[in-house]
């Protein structure tokens, strides 16, 4: 049996026909690139990319608002001048300054504000009826006058032995103005050193800080704190001259070694008083003058006991 031919519905292509050698294949036309990238599809990552930011636009405008606030905030810190480099140079130049606008206290007024706490007045009255009050001038050859520091709370002081030797009654006077009788409580005379112990106490009684002169050494700041004929607390100021020093009184009766030699200034009424050193700490106690003329005053050489000698006369152990 015969079949019948199919076909399909969509129309015949005209067969094409080829140019002859006499007419030329036309160019085919010429199209733009903008005009050839609008008319080709769209690739899927680009579709995608596209769709999205269509349908979120949101983060779109707050992504390029961030981005023109970093923009401006770098155009705004470009435009301020640069900062200076701090040198050494500005650091001194700014001390300077400082310290001529307000200068520092020098180490000798650190020290004497350190130890003036403990320093006391010393008066040996040589009279029951003397009262110790310096308006009675005649009887100003029958006490004497010298200096003491406070070493422990309790009222323990310090002194030289000829401060108070053959006195019948002490008197002390403490820094902030109180005054009181004081007790002999001990002797060391090979050091010429005295231990008092005062019998009333001021509310705020500070003792000296004592320091080993195991490390003290020739050149080392000192100063030197006491009532020099009764006017004081008074300070002087020096260096050691020396150690392991002796010295013999004018008169021969006192004989003493291991001594401090020191150059700050001291004269009668001095006796008994601290030797500090430039951190406020006691290291001797100041006890005689060096001048071979009959005045007693001074003219560079001071002796002081190492404070080690001191403690052990006061029954502290030594350092």
């Amino acid at each position: 049996m015969r079949r019948t031919p199919l076909t399909s519905r969509s129309p015949r292509r005209p067969t094409p026909v080829l140019p002859t050698a006499a007419e030329p294949m036309a160019a085919p036309p010429v199209v733009s690139a903008a005009a050839s990238a609008s008319a080709a599809p769209e690739g899927r990552g680009g579709g995608r990319l596209t769709r999205w930011l269509r349908r979120h636009p949101g983060p779109v405008w707050a992504l390029l608002g961030a981005a023109l606030a970093s923009a401006v905030a770098l155009a705004l810190w470009s435009a301020q001048p640069r900062g200076r480099v701090i040198t050494q140079e500005h650091i001194d130049a700014a001390v300077r300054e400082s310290l001529e606008k307000e200068p520092l206290p020098s180490a000798a007024a650190k020290a004497y504000e350190a130890i003036l706490p403990a320093v006391v007045r010393v008066t040996g009255l040589m009279s029951e009826k003397d009262d110790g009050e310096d308006k009675a001038e005649e009887r100003a050859l029958d006490r004497s006058l010298g200096t003491g520091t406070v070493i422990q709370d309790n009222g323990t002081i310090l002194t030289n032995l000829h401060v108070v030797w053959g006195s019948k009654r002490i008197k002390v006077r403490f820094w902030d103005g109180t005054e009181t009788e004081a007790d002999l409580v001990g002797t060391q005379p090979e050091n010429d050193l005295a231990v008092l112990r005062a019998r009333r106490l001021p509310d705020d009684l500070q003792p000296a800080t004592m320091r080993s002169t195991g490390d003290l050494r020739p050149g080392d700041q000192v100063i030197a704190v006491g009532h020099p004929f009764g006017i004081g607390p008074s300070v002087s100021a020096g260096v050691v001259s020396g150690l392991k020093r002796e010295f013999r009184s004018p008169e021969g009766q006192r004989e003493l070694s291991n001594l401090i030699q020191f150059d700050a200034a001291a004269n009668p009424g001095n006796s008994g008083g601290p030797l500090v050193t430039m951190d406020g700490h006691v290291v001797g106690v100041v006890t005689a003058i060096l001048n071979p003329s009959e005045q007693r005053t001074f003219i560079g050489i001071g002796f002081a006991v190492p404070i080690e000698n001191a403690a052990q006369a006061a029954g502290m152990p030594p350092f």
